[in-house]
């Protein structure tokens, strides 16, 4: 799987991706903002869109009660993504965010950016393994 972020201030933007293997959608998503969390300077004010409803409500409300209960959810079962919630949970310390919702493979232009940067990491990473793959033959 793929992930994206664009960081943009004024005129200026930076883009970053990559991939992992044997992933899930909802990791990637978490990867994406904890790597742009992390690329900026300590105190950044962030209007964070996202159109991930998981990891916005995950970081902005969930959260708090995952760690109350030991990282279980409410159905007393293991958080999942733990390893990354915390990494998430470290980063937003560092700056003052706002989030904003926005609606997938709609007309947000960074989003959709983001969309193409995931799947060009995905399919790189699966070319890289195909060639691999070929060269051991």
């Amino acid at each position: 799987g793929g992930w994206a972020c664009v960081l943009r201030e004024g005129e200026h933007v930076r883009e970053f991706y990559g991939a992992e293997p044997q992933t899930t959608n909802n990791r990637m998503e978490l990867r994406a903002v904890i790597e742009g969390l992390t690329s900026l300077p300590a105190g950044a004010h962030v209007t964070l869109n996202i159109d991930s409803q998981y990891v916005k409500q995950g970081i902005t409300s969930w959260i708090n009660k995952w760690k109350q209960n030991g990282w279980r959810t409410s159905a007393k079962q293991d958080v999942l993504n733990r390893d990354l919630w915390e990494k998430l949970d470290d980063a937003v310390r560092h700056h003052h965010i706002e989030w904003k919702w926005v609606k997938g493979h709609a007309s947000h232009k960074d989003n959709n950016r983001c969309d193409e940067l995931a799947q060009r990491a995905a399919r790189e990473q699966l070319n890289t393994k195909l060639n691999e793959n070929n060269s051991m033959r």
